[in-house]
């Protein structure tokens, strides 16, 4: 089964990839990770991104669609795959189409914006061994210290809330018209966020079922 999971940033889209992943024993294919790869290897893509990384800029839609198809063309694809911040905008939608490339179902995880910012601001990450806490669903023995290694715990940049708010924006204007996209294809299959994490994997699963 060849998936695509959308959903805005904070939805918990990584968390569910693994999971279906671990349940269908396909892989689950970050656009980070596998551009990551790309670099680690040094394939022809691989260099080309580099080279803008490099530079300081994003790397342009014609290398990450390369960089994608070189992963998707691997053995562990063959019987599916689970694609997780890509495509994120329709060129680079209509660019996998043009690849040959059949998806047979598009999952989208709605979650609330207000509550994205509740959920992503409220976290606090150890400066020293990275282990994550929130101030509402896991708040730390002792406020601002680490559990795990006694570190100080700490807001990321990524997870202020002007930051995350100007990610939702980009969101909504580049990645949700994809919904359309893939609806008007009679792909698209919509799925609440809930607040448990088990709950939103349940709908997800009984979706690929239908």
């Amino acid at each position: 089964m060849n998936l695509i999971l959308l959903g805005a940033p904070g939805a918990g889209k990584g968390t569910q990839a693994e999971v279906i992943c671990n349940h269908l024993s396909i892989p689950a294919i970050s656009t980070g990770n596998i551009i990551r790869e790309a670099l680690s290897k040094g394939t022809e893509m691989g260099l080309k991104a580099k080279s803008f990384i490099d530079a300081g800029q994003l790397v342009p839609d014609d290398v990450v669609i390369g960089i994608i198809k070189e992963r998707l063309a691997k053995d562990d694809c063959k019987n599916g795959f689970i694609l997780d911040g890509f495509p994120r905008t329709i060129p680079q939608a209509e660019a996998l189409d043009n690849m040959g490339i059949v998806i047979d179902k598009v999952i989208d995880i709605e979650v609330p914006d207000e509550k994205i910012v509740t959920r992503m601001s409220g976290r606090r990450v150890c400066s020293k061994c990275g282990a994550s806490f929130h101030l509402e669903h896991r708040k730390p023995a002792k406020e601002g210290i680490c559990d795990v290694c006694g570190g100080e715990l700490i807001q990321r940049k990524d997870d202020h809330p002007d930051t995350v708010l100007d990610r939702l924006k980009v969101y909504h204007e580049q990645t949700e018209p994809l919904k359309g996209y893939y609806e008007k294809a009679g792909l698209l299959t919509i799925v609440e966020g809930q607040e448990d994490v088990a709950d939103t994997t349940a709908l997800i699963l009984k979706a690929l079922e239908d």
